[in-house]
């Protein structure tokens, strides 16, 4: 007996053994299973190649309608991410800055994956901090980081120029000059050894001996343990806090 029409429609949806084989990318074996993918906010993918023994400039934008980060205590629940988490023995955070919007690091990886590990426990422990301090839920972070990697000396030099010294920056694409002896009080800079001239104190919006104060405080970030940020990049000099640091790459 010829089988009916219901019957061969029903045999064209089966799926043969070649097809269970074939993986649809996502969730299991048939086609649409599983949950589609979201959109990543912090990257697992290993781009550009690096070694251990080159350090790091890493850039995290905050999604649009947050708050501006660049305040006392938002800074400190940054400093406190990062003494839980940015000292690690394959993954470092050595310098920071915090923007109105996005933070720059100097940071040192054992490798992509350590780097990707790395990232992603540091942005969980800043979204949580962030979002507690500022009343919000949901993610904080609105693309992937963006990583590049430090090769020479003068790179190093121009990436912790660029870190530490950005309000100096941005102070000068609005036709602002800052004082000469300022530093930056969101940034790593109140703890790093390799200025020429060591800042004074001034009277800013931290309160007088702001700068005393935070030096009392532990250091939030881990030392460097590459050649190239803890001694290469001084070979090109120590940095004034007059620099006015150009564009990043």
């Amino acid at each position: 007996m010829a089988p009916s029409q219901h019957q061969r429609s029903r045999a064209s949806r089966q799926l043969t053994l070649d097809d269970a084989r074939k993986p649809s990318g996502r969730g299991g074996w048939r086609p649409g299973a599983g949950r589609p993918r979201g959109r990543k906010t912090v990257s697992h993918d290993a781009r550009e190649p690096f070694a251990a023994r080159h350090p790091l400039h890493v850039t995290l934008r905050i999604k649009a309608g947050v708050q501006s980060l660049r305040r006392g205590k938002v800074c400190a629940a940054v400093r406190a991410a990062l003494t839980a988490g940015g000292h690690k023995a394959t993954f470092r955070v050595v310098e920071f800055n915090v923007l109105r919007n996005h933070l720059h690091l100097l940071v040192e990886a054992e490798g992509p994956a350590a780097l990707a590990r790395g990232m992603q426990g540091l942005s969980v422990r800043l979204a949580r901090r962030i979002n507690r301090l500022l009343g919000r839920t949901g993610s904080l972070f609105a693309v992937r980081y963006h990583a590049r990697a430090l090769r020479t000396p003068r790179e190093v030099r121009n990436a912790l120029r660029y870190v530490l010294l950005n309000a100096r920056h941005h102070a000068a694409q609005h036709g602002r000059q800052l004082a000469r002896d300022w530093i930056d009080p969101y940034s790593s800079a109140p703890w790093f050894d390799g200025f020429h001239i060591s800042p004074r104190s001034r009277r800013l919006m931290c309160g007088q001996d702001w700068l005393t104060s935070l030096q009392r405080q532990p250091r939030p970030t881990a030392a460097p343990r590459t050649w190239l940020l803890a001694t290469g990049w001084r070979r090109h000099g120590l940095l004034l806090p007059t620099e006015v640091p150009g564009r990043a790459r």
